[in-house]
């Protein structure tokens, strides 16, 4: 047995919740992920558990706080709990002045209305740098809205400009209360979650002894739920949970799923940085003679870059050390591009920007996940994923339309000699970047951010 059938046969093994493929959705654009969000909450009976990195104080956020809200003042035993990570709450964007950041909303929405909301924080780590909550999935009723994106003006194309991610809709009640299990039990019931509303908020500091208790018991934490038959008109979906470097579920399942690759491999990330496990997939995966696809950003559809038309900022030199990973990749790997078994292909739309990440394998599987595949979701962070299983191929032109739309504003790189290098960089970001190699810090860097 070659070594792609045994991984196959391990994924093939995971627990599966059975799910009708009518009931599975895929939402093309962020413009109608907003409709739909706004739709389902305004719809809702019993529960809305909304989690995500942040909720941001800008048109979008409001219009999903006034939505709830709304919602909450309607039906007042509606169980509705927002969840962000705690670090990221109470500070503002990063280059701005100090704020209470967008507590200070919550805040006041909660000084307004009689029914409150719970807004609450999660504190992964005593300091935002060493991780996060990045878990995604919307519980709404029987629907899980899955997507990688957060809650803001970009994200949900309140005005211009958007920050392209995936969305899928799936009416599944199974799935949708292993999910809400997790988030009442694991997250809500630790004393290190705290609500961002009230006026007196805990410090840090003296939720360290809590933080560290949420954090064990993250490691070793699962989604629950009953494994279900899966016959030939279902597919079947493994939700997956996963924190830290060691045991990881989540980070063995997506290397195990790359593994088991045998023709067709497709990769979405933001930030091209894989961790040594995930690259030594792709390597192996090319090696067999699977077809590698890897669709990433443009460094100017990165979420930090800056033209050089406007004032400098260090964090803006990010885009160009993820370039030169992915230059040094294709480097190492021309041969396998000019015969077009690995595909490099650069997404840009106009000014708009760029988060998709999901894996397609063999066009029976696909992952939904919030996972930038990177060192510091495998280390730092708290992610989750949704593996679809479908054997016979039934969801295969509805993924086909989405890979479809992806591509549609990609361009297809035919030598590493195409992706820039440093020499042409914008002077400043030059000597960022030779002054981050002299001190030997990228490899930190690469680590964390």
């Amino acid at each position: 047995m070659d070594s792609a059938t045994a991984n196959k046969q391990l994924i093939d093994q995971l627990p599966r919740i059975a799910h009708r493929p009518d009931q599975l959705e895929t939402l093309l654009d962020a413009a109608s992920f907003r409709e739909r969000l706004l739709h389902e909450i305004a719809q809702a009976k019993h529960r809305i558990y909304l989690v995500a990195l942040y909720l941001q104080d800008d048109e979008a956020g409001r219009s999903i706080l006034d939505a709830l809200y709304e919602a909450k003042q309607k039906n007042p035993v509606l169980d509705i709990k927002v969840l962000v990570d705690w670090h990221r709450a109470q500070r503002g964007l990063i280059g701005a002045d100090k704020s209470d950041g967008n507590a200070a909303l919550y805040r006041h929405y909660a000084e307004n209305y009689t029914h409150k909301i719970d807004v609450l924080g999660v504190p992964v780590r005593n300091r935002e740098v060493f991780g996060v909550l990045h878990l995604k999935g919307f519980v709404i009723d029987d629907n899980v809205i899955y997507s990688g994106a957060s809650l803001n003006d970009v994200y949900l194309a309140q005005h211009d400009r958007y920050r392209y991610d995936r969305y899928h809709v799936i009416k599944n009640k199974a799935l949708a209360d292993c999910m809400a299990n997790f988030i009442g039990n694991t997250l809500v019931a630790s004393d290190a979650v705290n609500c961002l509303a009230q006026p007196n908020r805990p410090e840090t500091k003296v939720l360290k002894s809590a933080i560290r208790d949420l954090r064990a018991r993250l490691h070793s934490a699962s989604y629950s739920f009953i494994s279900q038959h899966i016959n030939e008109e279902h597919v079947g979906l493994t939700p997956m949970v996963g924190l830290g470097k060691r045991k990881n579920y989540l980070n063995t399942q997506i290397c195990t799923l790359i593994a088991s690759a045998h023709e067709e491999l497709i990769i979405c990330t933001p930030y091209f940085n894989p961790p040594r496990s995930v690259m030594r997939e792709i390597r192996r995966a090319l090696s067999r003679g699977v077809v590698v696809t890897i669709i990433i950003g443009d460094k100017t559809a990165n979420d930090f870059y800056i033209p050089p038309s406007e004032p400098f900022k260090t964090i803006s030199g990010l885009p160009y050390l993820y370039e030169i990973n992915l230059r040094n990749f294709a480097r190492k790997n021309e041969a396998a591009i000019a015969k077009r078994q690995l595909r490099i292909n650069l997404w840009k739309h106009d000014d708009n920007s760029f988060h998709l990440k999901g894996i397609w394998v063999d066009r029976s599987y696909m992952l939904l996940t919030g996972n930038n595949l990177n060192p510091r979701a495998w280390k730092l962070d708290l992610e989750n994923a949704i593996l679809v299983h479908d054997r016979h191929r039934l969801l295969e032109a509805q993924m086909q339309n989405e890979i479809d739309t992806i591509l549609a504003h990609t361009q297809l790189i035919g030598s590493y000699k195409q992706i820039e290098k440093l020499e042409h960089y914008p002077p400043q970001v030059r000597k960022l970047l030779k002054r981050i190699r002299r001190v030997r810090a990228d490899h930190l860097l690469n680590q964390i951010l």
